[in-house]
């Protein structure tokens, strides 16, 4: 391994050349057999007008009504055929890789490692196919050791390359904790400057479809007590795009976090290059009575939850956090200024979680400006458990959300 980044290292040395000077093509190994034999369960495809269907199996049964409409309220175009837009319609994870494979040809020093995301192309298929446009060398295939290929990658980093780490699931990554922690988000600080340590570590995360309590983990909490760390959660093809590529430009060590059940949402995205600002949330729908902060897969069910609280009367904004560490507390703060009362939605645990810090953020910041107690709905203290029925009574629901606000601007 040391040999390998050894040459790619080499090559990256040469980035001032042109880019064409280093092709890794030329470096290709002979294909072998991946050492992991994790497999992943199969999505269904959300589709824009908010139906889904499974495309492994045509003659299976209606999928139930997914609410995929998380932007502003903007007026019914529905003459206008969506095909007639600018831009590609793209599925979350294909927006993912769209900005990965475009990051890799801009700067040679861009390099892949993981879990089967060579030529089987990653349990999600986030990076199908890069393994044959640039070769072995710069989409390396790991045991399944997330410890050891988690440092390898932070260690490519301090020698100047971009490495983007996938953990297959970001359970998994509980097994690279020490590099994460003590190497990953401190080295700058202990080697007095010397280093700097450009790597995105993403993955899946989050309780899906029956993965059970191991596959279902949201480690956002774990991971934002470590100094020198950024995280980031996607929740569209447009912000996930922007958010990888935006990731992989940085000097700061960034964790990207994705949702397992998000992965097949469909989206138009533009064809122009854009990044998203690691640091800025989304104000997804403006309002005036109460302020809803939420990221992620409840960006949705949030969004489920407006249309019932507009249909009574309220006027929700609801605003994508997106950073999850530093939390954009500019767009944050004016937002409470103007609504009063909060409510945060999340899916991460109660004790500790991210809604706990943003609690404590804004008590802390506007608490002279809140004319109500913050109201924050997280995910029950409990392993996710593998029954359908009980995994949804663990996640918060729209129900749930709508009984909050209500609440709240009594």
């Amino acid at each position: 391994m040391a040999a390998i980044f050894q040459g790619v290292g080499a090559a990256a040395a040469l980035s001032s050349l042109p880019s064409n000077s280093f092709d890794s093509k030329n470096f290709l190994f002979s294909p072998r057999r991946s050492f992991s034999v994790r497999k992943a369960p199969s999505f269904v495809v959300v589709r824009s007008d908010g139906t889904m269907n499974l495309d492994l199996n045509p003659k299976g049964r209606r999928a139930q009504q997914f609410i995929a409409n998380a932007v502003a309220t903007k007026e019914d175009s529905s003459a206008v055929s969506s095909f007639s837009k600018p831009g590609n319609e793209l599925l979350l994870f294909e927006a993912l890789r769209e900005g990965l494979e475009e990051e890799m040809k801009r700067d040679p020093r861009v390099c892949v490692m993981g879990e089967d995301v060579g030529h089987y192309g990653g349990s999600y298929k986030v990076t199908k196919g890069l393994a044959t446009k640039f070769g072995d060398l710069r989409v390396l295939d790991t045991p399944i050791a997330e410890n050891s290929f988690t440092g390898m990658g932070i260690g490519a980093a301090m020698t100047g390359l971009r490495p983007v780490v996938e953990g297959m699931n970001m359970g998994f990554l509980l097994l690279a904790f020490n590099q994460i922690s003590n190497n990953c988000g401190m080295l700058h600080y202990t080697s007095g400057g010397q280093f700097t340590i450009p790597i995105v570590i993403r993955g899946p995360g989050g309780v899906g479809r029956q993965l059970g309590a191991e596959h279902s983990q949201r480690l956002e909490s774990y991971f934002q007590s470590i100094p020198g760390i950024q995280m980031v959660a996607c929740s569209t093809p447009y912000n996930a795009k922007g958010l990888m590529k935006a990731a992989i430009r940085s000097e700061n060590p960034v964790i990207l976090f994705e949702h397992v059940l998000l992965y097949n949402l469909k989206e138009r995205i533009p064809d122009e290059d854009y990044i998203c600002n690691l640091e800025e949330a989304e104000m997804v729908r403006p309002g005036e009575h109460v302020t809803i902060l939420t990221y992620s897969r409840m960006r949705y069910h949030v969004m489920q939850a407006a249309k019932t609280l507009v249909n009574k009367g309220y006027d929700p904004e609801v605003i994508d956090i997106r950073s999850l560490k530093p939390f954009d507390l500019y767009t944050i703060g004016n937002s409470v200024k103007k609504t009063h009362r909060v409510l945060i939605v999340e899916e991460c645990m109660r004790t500790g979680g991210i809604g706990a810090s943003l609690t404590a953020a804004i008590t802390e910041n506007f608490h002279d400006y809140l004319d109500a107690p913050i109201i924050c709905l997280s995910s029950q203290d409990v392993p996710t458990p593998y029954a359908g029925t009980l995994e949804e009574w663990t996640v918060v629901q729209p129900a749930q959300i709508v009984a909050a606000v209500e609440q709240l601007c009594q």
